[in-house]
């Protein structure tokens, strides 16, 4: 099921579900197994499955996880198959992470640690294999933290589809889990790894689901393959379904999205109602001398909007946080209601216990002490929280703190960056939402400002390749495919560099022709469509 952004992927799937069950295809206590890529994607199918399924057929019929709890799982029940104990240390956090922490290494030197350990996993090898790998790339930082990591008998994030795959390879093991599911789900088919999608064909092979959308393939960094893994699937699957009508954005919106069509790969949209939007939506595009002034537009924009209708969401979203901090500092001087996304999404228990922690935190001795991350987790009482996913939570959010604090960050600015509210409010709160093309994907929005929009910010400085190319237009596309109502592209012709401060001359991104293609609105053409519009109606809408 091909679905681009809007058009009732989730939906479908909830259908494709209760298809399956009505119609017999899945026969008690078999189950059918559904594979996400997050918690929250996970959360997002198992509430839309509540309005398809009575509460009996969800909890034993359906089976939803994300891909480290499924491999979790089946480590768990078979690791004898490979000779490991199944009482190994299954991850909270982002141990390997925690571990460049603790050496203190620099943000390129750890990068290129987790990117060898994530290469090297993303085989299905054992562990002398990762060692003998890793002795190959002549990464001493990578080779000792795996050695502590199997001396300390643990897993990483890493470690457990590699596991769960070695695993697979025994077909008793193997049947075991094809005869126990009768049919595997797989949302988001694009940001599988050939190493999951290897793991879901062991178990669902001719009997699986795939939904997803090309243009929406953003973790190539991550060991995505989008291309590969949409001709394995198209070989495997016997029908194919193609969604091309949006019910989430105005049709002045998927006329700039469709610009870039020819470079993501993506399906041309057309509106499912498009006489339901107000003024039909509005696109626009421009060009601003400095960043100072793009920051400007930006929150007079977003203070129009507020002051028309209250209870809408307006994502201003940038390629990296480093080009949206501009942005974001004018924000946080003005009155507007604001949520940055990468200030740790915290849950109200997490962000008491990290506030209260930094409101005594010796930032002295958290500098001396031998173990930062330690520190850290005595200093908040970490021993005291019982919860997994509340331990997991709150590991993550002193990772962020710490991050932050060791860039040189006050302590007091980090404690006033975190906004103490439940996490799932977040996705709907009224307001300026500050956050990141990858941080919004699966998210929507009234309305969206992309900042930022030069050739080397997007596409990334480090975008050489067709492939990373074209991967730098999906995330432009995804930025886009946010909105609802309205988008707006921006760029600056002066850029201070975050390093050293030094302004550069910049030009408008590479993808600015296809954008401009659809000739959208300047800034006195915006005001003139926002001062006409039936703000009643787009409130309602």
């Amino acid at each position: 099921m091909v679905a681009p952004a809007g058009c009732g992927k989730t939906e479908g799937l909830a259908l494709r579900i209760q298809g399956l069950l009505d119609r017999g295809s899945v026969v008690p206590p078999r189950k059918i197994l559904v594979t996400t890529f997050s918690n929250r994607a996970r959360d997002n199918i198992r509430d839309r499955l509540r309005d398809y399924l009575p509460v009996g057929s969800l909890r034993d019929r359906v089976s939803i996880a994300n891909f480290h709890g499924l491999s979790a799982r089946i480590f768990q029940a078979h690791a004898a198959a490979i000779g490991l104990d199944p009482r190994l240390t299954i991850p909270e956090s982002d141990w390997t992470g925690d571990q460049c922490r603790r050496r203190k290494l620099r943000f390129e030197a750890a990068g290129e640690v987790q990117r060898i350990l994530r290469v090297v996993k993303q085989q299905a090898v054992d562990d002398q294999e990762v060692e003998r790998l890793l002795f190959a790339s002549g990464n001493v930082d990578a080779q000792e933290i795996e050695g502590l990591r199997v001396a300390e008998g643990r897993l990483t994030y890493d470690d457990l589809p590699r596991l769960a795959e070695l695993i697979l390879q025994h077909d008793a093991v193997a049947d075991l889990y094809r005869s126990h599911f009768a049919a595997v789900v797989v949302d988001e088919f694009q940001d599988l790894t050939p190493q999951q999608l290897r793991i879901v064909q062991r178990i669902g092979a001719k009997r699986t689901t795939y939904a997803g959308d090309l243009a929406q393939g953003i973790y190539g960094f991550a060991g995505a393959r989008p291309l590969e893994i949409d001709a394995a699937i198209r070989a495997e699957c016997g029908e194919v379904i193609e969604f091309a009508e949006s019910h989430r954005s105005s049709p002045a919106v998927l006329e700039l999205l469709n610009t870039l069509s020819s470079l993501t790969g993506g399906k041309e949209l057309t509106s499912a109602d498009p006489a339901s939007w107000p003024g039909g939506g509005v696109a626009g595009g421009m060009v601003h001398g400095t960043v100072g002034d793009e920051a400007d537009w930006t929150v007079d924009f977003a203070r129009k909007v507020l002051a028309k209708a209250p209870g809408q969401r307006i994502g201003v979203i940038a390629r990296s946080t480093s080009r949206r901090r501009f942005v974001d500092a004018a924000f946080a001087a003005s009155d507007l209601r604001w949520h940055r996304w990468d200030d740790g999404v915290l849950d109200t228990d997490t962000a008491r216990l990290v506030k209260a922690m930094l409101s005594r935190l010796n930032l002295a001795e958290l500098n001396a002490a031998p173990d930062p991350v330690e520190y850290l987790r005595m200093a908040s009482g970490m021993d005291n929280v019982q919860d997994p996913s509340g331990r997991e939570a709150l590991a993550d959010a002193l990772a962020w703190c710490l991050d932050l604090l060791q860039q040189g960050v006050g302590v007091a600015d980090v404690r006033g960056r975190i906004r103490i509210g439940d996490e799932s409010t977040l996705i709907t709160v009224a307001g300026v939402h500050l956050l990141t093309g990858h941080a919004g994907k699966g998210q929507q929005f009234d309305w969206v400002v992309v900042v930022g929009a030069e050739d080397g910010a997007i596409p990334d400085f480090r975008a050489n390749t067709a492939d990373e190319l074209a991967e730098e237009a999906r995330v432009l596309a995804v930025m886009i495919s946010r909105a609802r109502h309205g988008v707006v592209i921006m760029s600056a012709e002066s850029v201070p560099a975050a390093s050293t401060g030094v302004t550069y001359g910049k030009s408008p991104s590479r993808f600015w022709k296809q954008l401009t293609d659809s000739e959208p609105l300047g800034p006195e053409e915006i005001d003139k469509w926002l001062d006409a519009a039936d703000w009643p109606a787009i409130a309602a809408r």
